[in-house]
């Protein structure tokens, strides 16, 4: 995309990502995003949406849309919503993209799903999706396990779309290392975590800059699914985490419960490269310096 000062998509963060946010990541060059259902309700959410329009313009900008029907009350009205408002892209999370690409493709947007490994990536790819986001070993969230490396290489067997890379990115150099290995863009969402312009509460976001990576758990014992947390988030709830044990059902009533995930955050490994308060706009510029210097350091060396 042209626009872009540099080949950044700041990922969705539930409870975090904001209106602002996404306005700031787009005026200082990257794609930013929220989740639909971070809005509540339906009709707050559309406001987010006609600020964010009228606020970037042309700028592209994303939305993340939950497809799992089951866990999703608000799937039919978000729906509703992506058609009205028509995000440039929507980035499709746990359940099939059939339905939601068939209405972002009739306004000409793009549809990118995120997989943790080959066999979803696989079932993605043959559903027609535009872009892949490959999470890997160390992301926020819903974290997968794979290596990047072999990750996109088994990727791009069978698949010749836009590649998105996950997992703890932290750094303009970072970003370069992603597009060296084959990527198109990078995926970041622990290094905002802290920013200004995020709904994130003060002490998760102090908790993020006083972290780093040895704080970080990776656990399926509070949804089911694997997912990266931060330790003091835990302990500071009187779980102790040596006592954590697999959930054995897959319970993703926190993406439609706020009050689930309030108190027990989620960050990547990578949230040692997060070290002070700063805002959106600070951190991209911070970015592209960084990349720029990577690439001169590639070109000078070769």
């Amino acid at each position: 995309m042209k626009m872009l000062k540099i080949p950044v998509i700041i990922s969705p963060m539930f409870l975090v990502s904001t209106p602002k946010m996404v306005i700031e990541a787009g005026k200082a060059g990257v794609i930013g995003s929220f989740p639909l259902l971070n809005a509540r309700p339906v009709e707050k959410c559309a406001e987010w949406l006609q600020e964010v329009k009228e606020g970037l313009g042309d700028i592209p900008w994303a939305v993340n849309f939950i497809c799992h029907k089951k866990t999703n009350g608000r799937y039919e009205d978000d729906l509703e919503l992506i058609r009205k408002y028509e995000p440039p892209i929507v980035i499709t999370s746990l359940g099939h993209p059939g339905e939601v690409k068939e209405i972002v493709h009739s306004y000409g947007g793009l549809v990118y799903s995120d997989v943790a490994n080959v066999k979803h990536a696989k079932k993605a790819a043959q559903s027609g999706v535009d872009g892949l986001i490959l999470v890997c070993a160390g992301a926020g969230g819903h974290g997968g396990t794979l290596n990047p490396f072999a990750f996109i290489a088994a990727v791009k067997s069978f698949y010749n779309g836009t590649i998105v890379l996950s997992g703890t990115i932290s750094t303009g150099a970072d970003v370069a290392a992603a597009q060296l290995m084959g990527a198109d863009y990078a995926y970041m969402g622990t290094r905002f975590l802290a920013v200004e312009e995020s709904s994130a509460q003060e002490e998760f976001k102090q908790m993020v800059i006083d972290s780093t990576i040895e704080d970080i758990l990776y656990s399926d014992s509070f949804s089911g699914i694997h997912a990266n947390y931060l330790i003091p988030s835990i302990v500071k709830e009187g779980i102790d985490p040596a006592t954590l044990k697999p959930k054995d059902e897959v319970d993703l009533s926190h993406l439609v419960n706020v009050k689930a995930w309030r108190d027990i955050w989620s960050a990547g490994q990578g949230v040692t490269s997060v070290t002070k308060r700063e805002t959106t706009k600070e951190i991209v510029e911070l970015l592209i310096r960084e990349y720029e210097e990577g690439v001169a350091h590639l070109v000078r060396n070769n």
